[in-house]
């Protein structure tokens, strides 16, 4: 799911799923309607620290790489276990193509939701705006995923690996007119179409081997992002190690 999670199903048809969610919560797949969508009018100045870009934003946190073209961005982590109370709450990892500064995202990655107290962990690829297709493979907290996105001309193939349970899903879909101008690696708060879901706390999620085009993230001056609403900070973003390796952790919902 790229840029922002929008939930646009009826309200009583998303409880419905969720609710046939929480009895196979490893396998579960999102709502119907749940999107990850472009970045979500990052607010407050940017700032530039040592090369990199500090924003704020209401529904990522992470980096994305700006400044070029970009035909790849890949970065493994480990599924984060959600803790929950008896909230519905919701968190996306992924990596993408686009969607800061354009209306389109071409990603893949994983859930990690809180339904009525029980954790839901789940795994797709989106071309958004079209609406993401969720995987039926099982998730589980603490495995470990590597995933790719990666373009030649107007080919995208997003490929999302969870190396403990060893499957692998690759999907290739062909569409034109996309900018192509920004890849990222981000933990997502998803949103319905009232605004930004409560984000769910997934403690500390762990990025390793963030590049973009075959470099290290930090090599395109990227844009370091931090997720707020208002003056509640939701998610925090630690400074680049080697420049390909950070986390993010969860402050607030």
């Amino acid at each position: 799911m790229s840029a922002t999670i929008r939930l646009t199903a009826a309200t009583a048809v998303t409880a419905a799923v969720l609710s046939a969610l929480a009895t196979a919560p490893s396998v579960a797949a999102a709502a119907p309607g749940l999107r990850m969508t472009p970045v979500n009018g990052q607010v407050g100045s940017h700032r530039l620290v040592g090369g990199i870009k500090h924003s704020t934003s209401s529904n990522w946190a992470g980096y994305a790489a700006t400044g070029t073209t970009f035909t790849s961005v890949s970065a493994s982590w480990v599924q984060p276990s959600v803790s929950c109370s008896r909230s519905t709450t919701y968190s996306s990892f992924w990596v993408g193509i686009d969607g800061d500064g354009s209306n389109s995202v071409e990603q893949t990655g994983t859930e990690a939701d809180c339904s009525s107290g029980r954790a839901v962990y789940s795994s797709w690829y989106e071309m958004y705006p079209a609406y993401p297709v969720n995987y039926s493979n099982a998730v589980s907290a603490g495995d470990h995923f590597t995933a790719t996105v990666s373009r030649s001309g107007t080919k995208y193939t997003l490929t999302l690996s969870d190396t403990t349970k060893g499957w692998t899903k690759t999907t290739t879909k062909t569409q034109s007119g996309l900018s192509n101008a920004s890849a990222e690696v981000i933990a997502e708060a998803p949103s319905s179409s009232s605004g930004v879901l409560p984000l769910a706390d997934f403690g500390t999620a762990n990025f390793t081997g963030a590049t973009a085009n075959g470099q290290a993230i930090g090599n395109f001056s990227p844009d370091k992002i931090n997720m707020a609403s208002g003056s509640t900070t939701k998610a925090t973003t630690s400074s680049l190690s080697s420049g390909e390796n950070f986390s993010v952790t969860f402050d607030h919902s």
